[in-house]
């Protein structure tokens, strides 16, 4: 088993050097590769900020590439980042939403944005 950085992923989604999209691909295609939610954050963050593409395009590309790969606590990174998509939090507070709403875990925070959104579940 392969675990994948984040900037793998980012080379694999946005196949912006061919070189180094091409060895992700293999690997990703050929190999189990497990990825974790810290690097999705972090992958998700570059598309954002740096890349300054929309969410509904990173739910799209992010999703499509996690069926390719294993993922720890699946059911709640697909969670996070359909709520990322449709709501103006930062993705590690989507994912804490989801961790609430998948998990049922009870979730402290002093975010206001959070605090509301938490308070609907």
């Amino acid at each position: 088993m392969v675990m994948l950085d984040a900037n793998v992923i980012l080379r694999y989604l946005l196949n912006d050097n061919e070189e180094m999209a091409s060895e992700a691909e293999k690997v990703i295609k050929g190999h189990t590769a497990l990825v974790t939610i810290e690097v999705v954050a972090e992958v998700i963050y570059v598309l954002k900020r740096v890349y300054a593409i929309d969410r509904e395009e990173i739910k799209e590309s992010v999703l499509g590439f996690l069926s390719e790969v294993q993922v720890e606590e699946r059911e709640v990174l697909v969670f996070g980042i359909e709520t990322y998509a449709v709501q103006n939090l930062d993705f590690v507070d989507c994912i804490l939403y989801a961790y609430k709403c998948v998990k049922k875990h009870d979730i402290l925070t002093f975010d206001k944005k959070l605090k509301k959104l938490l308070a609907n579940v």
